[in-house]
């Protein structure tokens, strides 16, 4: 049975490959403007579902559809993928010297029988404070803009980031100890 990875994420791929999983790609762009009243635990689930039903409804079986979504959540507002230099520097401010939460949704979807399986980990993460000199040259390696929260946990951004809660797997994008899990209810196994 084949895996296809919903998304087009070169750190979700790099996850699957660094634990020695085959699997395939097909993208899966679905609009992500979040819903009023949407906690983003809803949020991240709604769309990790989204993205998988729709690399479903194109992939051929026998295989297991893998989506995820992720997005950085900071006194109950959303954090995503900034829009500019001046949004990614207010997210930063922002978590400056503080603890959010990553919440990533994985859906699977095995085929041709459309068997599901769903999870969100959260994991707690804590920024050291960040001077705006440390802000500025973060801003000007170019990091933070296509990341949630304008930040990468395994790259530059990790020298601010003393410690975390949870899974670090999942602050990057893919929860993979839940998600190998997720995996085996559906039958999988490593041939």
């Amino acid at each position: 049975m084949k895996l296809v990875l919903a998304s087009a994420s070169p750190r979700r791929a790099e996850i699957l490959r660094d634990a020695g999983l085959h699997f395939h790609m097909l993208s899966s762009a679905v609009d992500e403007t979040p819903i009023p009243g949407e906690s983003p635990h809803e949020m991240v689930l709604r769309l990790a579902t989204a993205k998988a039903e729709l690399v479903a409804a194109r992939a051929i079986g026998p295989a297991i559809v893998i989506a995820a979504d992720t997005v950085v959540e900071i006194e109950g507002r959303i954090l995503g993928k900034p829009h500019s230099t001046d949004d990614a520097r207010a997210m930063l401010e922002r978590l400056s010297g503080r603890t959010h939460a990553v919440h990533t949704a994985i859906t699977l979807i095995r085929l041709p029988d459309a068997e599901r399986r769903s999870a969100v980990e959260t994991t707690q993460v804590t920024f050291t404070h960040l001077a705006p000199e440390d802000i500025t040259r973060y801003l000007a390696s170019g990091e933070p803009f296509d990341k949630a929260g304008a930040y990468a946990i395994q790259g530059r951004a990790g020298r601010y980031i003393p410690r975390i809660e949870g899974c670090y797997f999942n602050v990057v994008g893919l929860p993979l100890a839940r998600l190998c899990q997720l995996l085996e209810e559906l039958g999988w196994n490593e041939e």
